[in-house]
C-alpha cells in the first residue's frame, strides 16, 4: 500500500530532474551560441587594424607624389630665377647700337664727323680741307647728358666749300640751338681752338666736297 503511493512521486521527482537537466542543457547551449556568433562576426567585419591599414598606405602614396613635384620644382623653377639673376648683370654691357670702343670703317655713321683743324688751299679752288675723324656716337654715361662720338683715330682730309652752308651752336655761338653763320666764321673758331672735335652732320655736293655742314651738340 506504501510502496503503490511512493511510486507516483518518485515519477514526479524524476519527472523534475530531467526537467531541470534539460533546461540546464539549453541554456548552456545558447549561451555557447551567443559566445560563438560574436567570434564568427569579428572575422568576417574587418578589424580595425586592417580598416586602418588600408589608410595609411594611401597617404604615404599620395606623401610621395607630393614630393616629386617638389623635386621638379628644384629644379625647372629654380632655374629661371638663376636665368634673371644672371641676366641682371646685362644692364653694365654696352647696347647694340651704340660704341663702346673705335668703330672700324664699316661701322662709322656715315653723315657725321668730328672736325679738328682747317688746311688753306689755294684760293683759285675755293675750298678748304678740313682735317677730320669719322666716328659713332657711343653709349651715354652716368654722368652725362648725352651720348659721346667715338672716333676711329684716324684723321682724313676732306675739302669743304667756301659757299657751303653752315650752322652752329654752342661754344662757337651763344645760342643752344643752331644758327647760320659764314664760312670763314667757322674758320676763325676752329683756329682759335684746335682739335675741339666738334661732331658735325655733312651732306656733299656734286664735286665731293662738303656743301652743308650742321653742327651736332654734344655734352
Amino acid at each position: 500500500m506504501n510502496a503503490n503511493r511512493l511510486r507516483p512521486v518518485a515519477f514526479a521527482l524524476v519527472a523534475v530532474a530531467l526537467t531541470a537537466v534539460l533546461t540546464g542543457c539549453r541554456e548552456d547551449g545558447s549561451a555557447a551560441g551567443a559566445d560563438a556568433a560574436p567570434s564568427a562576426g569579428a572575422k568576417a567585419t574587418p578589424s580595425p587594424s586592417t580598416t586602418a591599414g588600408k589608410p595609411d598606405a594611401t597617404p604615404s602614396t599620395g606623401a610621395t607624389a607630393t614630393a616629386s613635384p617638389g623635386a621638379g620644382g628644384s629644379g625647372t623653377p629654380a632655374g629661371k630665377p638663376g636665368a634673371k639673376h644672371t641676366g641682371s648683370a646685362a644692364p653694365s654691357a654696352p647696347a647694340a647700337d651704340c660704341a663702346s670702343e673705335p668703330p672700324s670703317p664699316d661701322h662709322v655713321d656715315p653723315d657725321e664727323i668730328a672736325v679738328y683743324r682747317v688746311e688753306e688751299l689755294d684760293g683759285s679752288t675755293g675750298k678748304v680741307n678740313l682735317v677730320i675723324e669719322h666716328g659713332a656716337w657711343g653709349c651715354p654715361g652716368k654722368d652725362t647728358d648725352g651720348a659721346p662720338f667715338v672716333v676711329t683715330g684716324e684723321h682724313s682730309r676732306w675739302a669743304l666749300d667756301q659757299a657751303a652752308y653752315v650752322t652752329a651752336t654752342n661754344p662757337i655761338t651763344d645760342s643752344s640751338e643752331n644758327q647760320r653763320i659764314g664760312v670763314q666764321e667757322l674758320i676763325d673758331w676752329i683756329n682759335a681752338h684746335p682739335d675741339s672735335g666738334l661732331v658735325f652732320r655733312y651732306e656733299t655736293g656734286a664735286d665731293g666736297a662738303i656743301h652743308r655742314l650742321e653742327q651736332v651738340f654734344t655734352p
